[in-house]
């Protein structure tokens, strides 16, 4: 019976003997009272549990409930001896129906902490793995994941913003924390962690899960966009293209799986600046260096046109950049003053313009030049409507002599 309990219950057999000998103890203990020191144990050759009274061998006992003379414990061990101690067995069917409700209660309790802590172990060992649940409810802006024996919560910040759940929903989770309290385990699962994006390019790139393709960082912001640093291990074998597949076949089913995330795949360099600039992506950056090794501060250079690329909507693109790298990283355009925070023109950026010059002024001069007077308009010779039809009679007197 003990064992087939232990197998539907999914508890140990040594653990259940000991809960059940610890029940019958407080159960005993309530019966007989407490002046008594009892114990219970569980008899493997008949297969039942006994109660005994524990008492010290005297030759006159003055206290019945801890003591016993020498002749009455003689009738019970032969070989008991002055100052010995004698377990004397307990009727436990004296214990009587409400005792028995005792004994059933901690037998209960029992087995239920004991479940606790075997859940509790279970699910700690499979903290940062993902895990397959359902949606089971609504607790606010919480949702209550079912995963199996035990429920999850899943809170609003850990939830993607542009995914919308429904009861029954089968959905991917990720374990961040286990904790117990008195309504037992309570795992703490994310749908924004970094770890489910690891777990499902894993699934997808065969390079990754014969480990010929490592993944050295993943970072998130969960529905919006991720970066994803990888490497290869052999060469020949390109690590971005593994990962986003032909045509962009791998990668688009885990951006699916994430409801239109935007993942920029990058290769991982021992470099910090080759790195960083890689990490910036989809920017182009023109060079980088580093201003401060001990600090991690990198001063990146962009084009003008490409400042805003590279810093992001809300500053989106730098900062998973940082978070990537490790680096703190400035950006500045080209021909930004260092420290000024002000951005310079090159000439070459300026477009070609007319320089307005007032009427009967001196143009600017370079070195080398020589000033050109620019006549006042209104000096200049002007020809009238006459001298105008004088020239078009001339030429149409020159076209018919050329005809003739």
């Amino acid at each position: 019976m003990i064992e087939q309990v232990s197998r539907d219950r999914g508890l140990d057999a040594d653990v259940l003997i000991a809960a059940i000998e610890e029940a019958l103890r407080a159960a005993a203990l309530r019966y007989y009272g407490d002046g008594e020191e009892l114990h219970s144990r569980f008899d493997r050759t008949r297969g039942v549990f006994q109660v005994y009274s524990r008492r010290k061998v005297v030759e006159t006992p003055v206290d019945a409930a801890a003591e016993v003379s020498l002749a009455d414990a003689r009738k019970i061990d032969p070989a008991a001896a002055i100052d010995s101690t004698i377990e004397i067995v307990k009727d436990t069917e004296a214990i009587g129906r409400i005792a028995a409700q005792t004994c059933k209660h901690v037998i209960s309790t029992r087995m239920r902490d004991v479940e606790t802590e075997n859940t509790y172990a279970e699910y700690s060992s499979k903290v940062g793995e993902v895990l397959h649940g359902s949606i089971k409810r609504f607790e606010g802006a919480d949702i209550i994941v079912a995963l199996g024996r035990i429920e999850g919560i899943l809170p609003k910040k850990e939830q993607n913003p542009y995914e919308h759940y429904e009861i029954g929903e089968t959905i991917k989770v990720v374990a961040l924390r286990v904790s117990k309290d008195t309504r037992g385990v309570l795992v703490i699962v994310s749908r924004a962690d970094p770890s489910l994006l690891a777990w499902l390019l894993e699934g997808e790139v065969p390079e990754i899960r014969d480990r010929t393709v490592a993944i050295k960082g993943v970072v998130r912001e969960a529905g919006e966009r991720a970066k994803v640093a990888v490497s290869s291990k052999e060469r020949g074998i390109d690590p971005v293209g593994a990962c986003v597949g032909v045509k962009g076949t791998r990668i688009q089913s885990i951006i699916r799986e994430l409801r239109g995330e935007r993942i920029d795949i990058i290769e991982w360099s021992q470099d910090p600046a080759e790195f960083v600039c890689a990490a910036l992506n989809p920017a182009k950056v023109r060079r980088a260096s580093v201003t401060d090794a001990v600090a991690k501060i990198m001063e990146v250079h962009v084009d003008a046109k490409q400042l805003s690329l590279a810093i992001g909507k809300r500053g989106q693109n730098v900062r998973l950049a940082y978070r990537l790298t490790g680096w703190r990283i400035d950006i500045k355009s080209e021909g930004e003053k260092t420290g000024g925070g002000l951005a310079t023109v090159f000439p070459e950026d300026v477009p070609s313009k007319p320089i307005p010059i007032a009427k009967g002024a001196t143009p600017p001069v370079s070195d080398g030049q020589t000033p050109v007077s620019v006549p006042d308009s209104d000096s200049a010779p002007r020809r009238g409507r006459r001298h105008k039809e004088v020239d078009k009679r001339t030429r149409k007197e020159e076209k018919s002599l050329f005809a003739e």
